[in-house]
């Protein structure tokens, strides 16, 4: 009995594995696609960004609802509802060659993949004892770093061997598989919380998030100063006061902004949302390095980009078991050190740097997120009662969300002003034969997001010294 009863304890984490690396996949696996998905539906190269962007903006857009939604009527009942509509949308975005039509599709998909993020950590965090938690959010965690980072490779390989529509293809029968076993296998949950849904608050979240990633999105291609952007920025922070407002006068608010009272909470979430933007900053640049100023193909920098997210796979579950073994807190310290030495070690590469020393800096890298990722994922689950753990699962996603558009925006940002201040007029692109210019900028980029990494190991470190 207590045999069946532990096989299907880990059945459940892989259907929820499966869901959660498919969300998560599709939020970069288009990105190479794009060019292709630009001529083929006859669109401009600044239109189908869209297709990635919409995708992030609504999941961070709805994401805190879905959360709220499932500690209201069931966690399993709005992850099993988010898997189905993400198989849906899924469909739709692979049979259709109408460029609107794909843009619905993705909302559509991007909702279901809010719920199955929102639910996720509430459904292990359930379903696993404290002593095996730890691990199960580590092969959590890694599912959702593995998703972020193997869908370009992934992509690049879809769209070589067939068209990119079976990019979106593929989630269907895995999908519907997924959901076959979660109805089959994933508990009932009758505990629900009571009270209504919190639609002012809900709204108002959605007016400060949308501004918000439209801004930074934009804000790369037409500069940080425009008017529209500043608009945008300034909506946003309006909408965020007025939720802060309203949540503190509701009865039963959207988010209980009591939780960030709780110290040990607050610096995990905030930890996140740092080791996001820092990775994110690599990310973003690594890949045009490789390219433009080392001269490898795609397949051969696709390669190199592969190392990351492999590491990162075998670290983060050892890094879940050993925080069920000897805590989690000194762990993510240990990580976010890893982080912060990986980063500063990237930023003294140049055009002459072998292959050898780079892997060796980006594997530090990863080694410190797997390190990190899965303690951090269960210091926040662990902060909260069980009535509340939908929504901390949601914060969670949401945090990673903002880490990783921040991390973006400012790697570019930084990127091309640093740029344009070497070569003496503005650019927002590679310039060939200027590599010189191209380093130095990526070299502020590395250690900007180094010193952003040791100061989420600061405040680590306090705390501990504090606990001790």
């Amino acid at each position: 009995m207590e045999e069946s009863k532990d096989r299907s304890r880990w059945i459940i984490l892989i259907i929820v594995v499966i869901s959660t690396f498919m969300s998560a996949l599709d939020s970069s696996i288009v990105n190479v696609a794009l060019p292709k998905m630009a001529r083929a539906l006859k669109v401009t190269t600044a239109n189908i960004q869209l297709v990635a962007t919409s995708y992030l903006i609504v999941i961070a857009g709805v994401v805190l609802i879905f959360g709220r939604l499932g500690d209201m009527l069931g966690k399993t009942k709005m992850f099993k509802f988010g898997l189905g509509l993400f198989t849906f949308g899924s469909l739709l975005c692979g049979i259709t060659s109408s460029f609107p039509i794909l843009i619905i599709a993705r909302i559509i998909q991007a909702t279901g993949a809010a719920g199955t993020m929102a639910n996720n950590q509430g459904i292990i965090t359930e379903v696993f004892h404290i002593t095996e938690r730890g691990k199960a959010l580590g092969f959590l965690g890694t599912a959702v770093a593995l998703g972020s980072l193997v869908g370009p490779g992934l992509g690049g390989l879809i769209v070589g061997a067939a068209s990119w529509e079976y990019i979106f293809l593929i989630n269907v029968p895995i999908g519907l598989a997924a959901l076959f076993y979660a109805f089959k296998l994933l508990p009932k949950g009758h505990k629900t919380a009571k009270g209504r849904m919190d639609g002012i608050g809900a709204a108002l979240f959605i007016l400060t998030i949308v501004p918000l990633f439209v801004a930074l999105g934009q804000g790369i291609n037409i500069g940080f100063t425009h008017p529209m952007i500043l608009l945008g920025f300034a909506a946003a922070i309006v909408s965020f006061i007025a939720f802060i407002y309203v949540e503190k006068k509701r009865e039963i608010p959207l988010i209980q902004l009591k939780m960030f009272e709780n110290k040990l909470f607050s610096l995990s979430i905030f930890c996140g949302f740092i080791s996001f933007v820092a990775i994110f900053c690599s990310n973003i640049t690594l890949p045009f390095y490789l390219q433009d100023v080392m001269s490898y193909s795609p397949e051969h920098a696709g390669l190199i980009l592969m190392i990351y997210p492999l590491l990162l796979a075998v670290a983060a579950p050892v890094s879940g078991h050993l925080s069920d073994k000897i805590g989690s807190e000194l762990l993510t310290f240990i990580g976010l050190i890893f982080i912060s030495l990986g980063l500063l070690l990237m930023s003294t590469l140049n055009e002459n740097s072998n292959l050898l020393s780079m892997l060796i800096f980006i594997g530090i890298m990863s080694i410190g997120m797997g390190l990190f990722q899965s303690p951090n994922n269960s210091l926040i689950m662990s902060t909260v009662s069980k009535d509340k753990l939908g929504i901390a699962g949601s914060i969670n996603a949401l945090i990673r969300n903002l880490g990783m558009v921040c991390g973006i925006a400012l790697a570019t940002t930084l990127l091309y002003s640093m740029m344009s201040s070497k070569i003496g007029y503005r650019v927002t692109d590679y310039v060939p034969g200027r590599n010189d210019a191209f380093i130095y900028g990526m070299k502020i980029v590395y250690i900007a997001a180094g010193i952003i990494s040791i100061v989420g190991a600061m405040l680590t470190f306090l705390r501990l010294k504090g606990k001790n």
